[in-house]
């Protein structure tokens, strides 16, 4: 990899950094607070309409804050535009419309101004949408923080509905919503109980996430708008690519949670926005995922290696097999191109994560870690 002598870093002080990054309770956290200079790692404000810095493809960006010697992707996040300004909705010829999803049929209202988002997908395509201010209840995420912060801070002020596996109906009921969305749930009732208190309209996961995104764009009348962002999406990762010389570098995406450690292979949502970008995978990961063991750790190995921990147990299990001989003799590991990224944004499920890996690409794919 050519190598320039543009080396950009940014000094600030540990104040400036719990204001822009999370505070997760995790050694995420803790860099941020011990870490000393953390270094511009994203394009601030990348929208839908793409990047507003261009880096050359051979720029190095370094990084000193680091977890179990990975560089930390993400410090300077800049949330404050993730959501765009509310979108039109389509044209109608009413002030309902029929939706087909995953449960059925459901009559919605054509522009809603009420939405309960029974997933983090549901509020991510909200969000994509620039209809997340209409969002009066949400179900929360495991963790510290009840919504993923990539979203922003505004999120956080969502009332929460139960939880994921489980919506509280009544609490729902309570809010008085006029449309639900989210993905089918496991609660009691299911659909019929949902479409009871409001016109709701569920997507199935495993459809991908872009036509999940699409199913719950139609639900909230923005079908067109979401059209739209996609097809810009699109765009700005071929640009992407090409800005970063993306097929020239062969990554490797591991996930530890508390006892595995996968691999995030073509079906994984990071491995489908890498291949949208044009970043080659380990011949080893060209298929769908897969769990690997102390033992097989070569299947791992890339020219750079991204690592996401679910979770502080992920993050505590992760940091000992990144500690581990068996990690240090990858190349990855020697050359110190092994980069943590968010779990919320590399195993997430919407158009607005998915604009957010762009940027940490942005910030990393030809960068190093320094000590």
């Amino acid at each position: 990899m050519p190598v320039s002598a543009l080396v950009r870093t940014r000094n600030r002080t540990d104040s400036d950094h719990n204001a822009d990054f999370p505070r997760h309770g995790t050694a995420w956290n803790r860099a941020v607070r011990h870490g000393g200079s953390a270094v511009a790692l994203l394009c601030a404000a990348l929208l839908v309409a793409g990047c507003s810095q261009k880096d050359d493809a051979s720029s190095i960006v370094r990084t000193t804050t680091n977890i179990a010697g990975a560089g930390v992707v993400g410090l300077e996040r800049d949330t404050t535009r993730a959501c765009p300004l509310p979108s039109a909705p389509d044209p109608s010829n009413g002030k309902t419309r029929t939706v087909t999803h995953a449960a059925g049929t459901s009559e919605v209202p054509a522009d809603p101004q009420r939405v309960v988002v029974l997933s983090t997908s549901a509020l991510d395509a909200a969000c994509a949408v620039g209809l997340w201010e209409r969002v009066v209840g949400a179900v929360p995420i495991d963790g510290p923080r009840s919504q993923p912060m990539y979203l922003g801070y505004g999120v956080l002020k969502i009332p929460t509905v139960g939880s994921a596996a489980q919506p509280d109906l009544e609490q729902i009921a309570a809010l008085h919503p006029d449309l639900i969305i989210g993905d089918i749930p496991g609660g009691p009732g299911g659909f019929a109980a949902l479409q009871a208190i409001a016109p709701t309209v569920l997507a199935d996961p495993d459809s991908g996430w872009q036509a999940e995104f699409g199913t719950l764009a139609a639900g909230l009348g923005r079908s067109n708008a979401a059209a739209t962002a996609l097809e810009n999406y699109h765009t700005e990762a071929r640009e992407t690519g090409k800005a970063l010389a993306a097929s020239q570098t062969q990554a490797s995406v591991i996930r530890f949670t508390a006892e595995q450690d996968q691999v995030q292979g073509s079906n994984s949502f990071a491995g489908q926005i890498l291949a949208d970008v044009g970043v080659q995978r380990p011949t080893a990961q060209r298929g769908t995922s897969f769990d690997v063991t102390e033992q097989d750790l070569i299947k791992v190995e890339g020219d750079i290696i991204y690592v996401i921990f679910a979770g502080e147990s992920g993050e505590e299990h992760g940091k000992k097999v990144l500690r581990s001989a068996a990690w240090k003799d990858l190349g990855g590991a020697s050359d110190k191109r092994v980069f943590a990224v968010e779990d919320t944004v590399w195993h997430g499920d919407g158009l607005t994560a998915a604009r957010a890996l762009l940027a940490d690409l942005h910030g990393s794919l030809n960068g190093f870690v320094t000590d």
